[in-house]
């Protein structure tokens, strides 16, 4: 693991899935960028003394020599040394699982990617919710075709956390460490990749209001969106760190011809399948009818950890040589910051329709 101490929230969520998963365990860190502190946080998680590390550069290349070296880099760090992190793990032949998003600019994440497309397949982002069971089952009843062709797709991505002007948001509220896009770096690259994962359409172009609804913040907290998505469907994404009351309200809604479908992540393990004869289908996690496996038995809720172990066990998979097809790669990554991108060009022109480049 590179980055994520004891204490830091992303660092221990990582650290729980992976074990939860049951296939991966810590064997060696750079859990800082300050040298004493990394070292001490080795001590406290109790790994080997020389594979803590104080430089992340050094220990991709002494877990490279190893003969017992490292099968996975897991990047927890602020949003500016994703990509040198992830580059130096990659070029000593480590495959990478890398928090979002990708890069701080859509140009160095294309950079990025024309530099390492032979090895896209070993770049994880860790777009979380794509792991959720019922977010999967959802992608299958899409695809199987029990809402027809989609025609709306709406996103929300709703927290109240930097709704103050003395909220700590540290790194991610400076454009040198967080990227110019707050919230829509930080939360909005979830919501338009969950929009983009279920459907199965992609964004082609969009109109953005981006507000920094606290005095004085140097990157948006707030930010509504209008998509034009392939096949002729439209949708909406909003996207917010001062909307108060809400805790962490993911919410997807998609329209179909035949039915509309609805699932929230604040309560992740059912799915609503709505049809025009006023009839609401309301499907459980771990129920017979549900094809998605799942890690606990129906009534046994599953959550954000559970999440997250799921992706890691895709990456388990991925990494003994099967196929892994809903693992997020590196496309993902920069799709994201092409959002990004499009959406601070837009705000910039008063909401004016913009392309996405990816």
């Amino acid at each position: 693991m590179i980055g994520g101490a004891p204490g830091a929230f992303m660092g221990d969520v990582h650290r729980r899935a992976l074990a939860l998963s049951g296939q991966f365990s810590l064997v060696a860190g750079c859990l800082s960028r300050h040298p004493q502190q990394a070292l001490a946080a080795g001590r406290a998680l109790g790994l080997a003394p020389e594979r803590t590390y104080a430089d992340w550069a050094q220990m991709a290349r002494a877990e490279a020599a190893r003969p017992d070296g490292i099968a996975l880099a897991i990047i927890v760090t602020p949003n500016d040394t994703h990509l040198p992190v992830a580059a130096a793990f990659l070029a000593a032949g480590i495959p990478v699982l890398c928090e979002k998003p990708l890069a701080l600019t859509l140009e160095q994440a294309q950079h990025f990617a024309s530099r390492f497309t032979a090895k896209a397949n070993d770049m994880v982002m860790a777009y979380t919710y794509s792991g959720y069971a019922m977010v999967r089952e959802a992608r299958r009843l899409v695809q199987a075709g029990a809402l027809g062709a989609i025609r709306n797709i709406q996103v929300e991505y709703l927290q109240d956390w930097l709704g103050n002007a003395d909220s700590n948001g540290g790194w991610r509220l400076d454009p040198q460490t967080g990227g110019a896009g707050g919230c829509l770096g930080d939360i909005g690259t979830h919501a338009f990749h969950l929009a983009e994962f279920v459907s199965g359409l992609q964004c082609q172009s969009l109109s953005a209001r981006v507000s920094r609804l606290v005095p004085g913040r140097a990157v948006p907290d707030d930010a509504q969106l209008q998509l034009r998505f392939s096949h002729a469907a439209i949708g909406s994404l909003w996207v917010s760190q001062v909307a108060t009351g809400c805790g962490n309200g993911l919410r997807l809604r998609l329209y179909g011809e035949k039915a509309g479908l609805e699932w929230k992540q604040e309560q992740p393990d059912t799915l609503a399948l709505s049809t025009m004869d006023g009839r609401t289908t309301h499907t459980a996690r771990g129920g017979s009818a549900v094809l998605t496996p799942s890690f606990l038995p129906r009534g046994h809720p599953e959550g954000y950890l559970e999440a997250f172990a799921r992706l890691y066990s895709d990456t388990a998979r991925l990494l003994g040589g099967l196929d892994a097809p809903l693992l997020p790669r590196l496309a993902a990554g920069v799709r994201g910051l092409g959002f990004v991108e499009a959406a601070l060009q837009s705000g910039a022109r008063d909401g004016a329709w913009t392309m996405l480049r990816t």
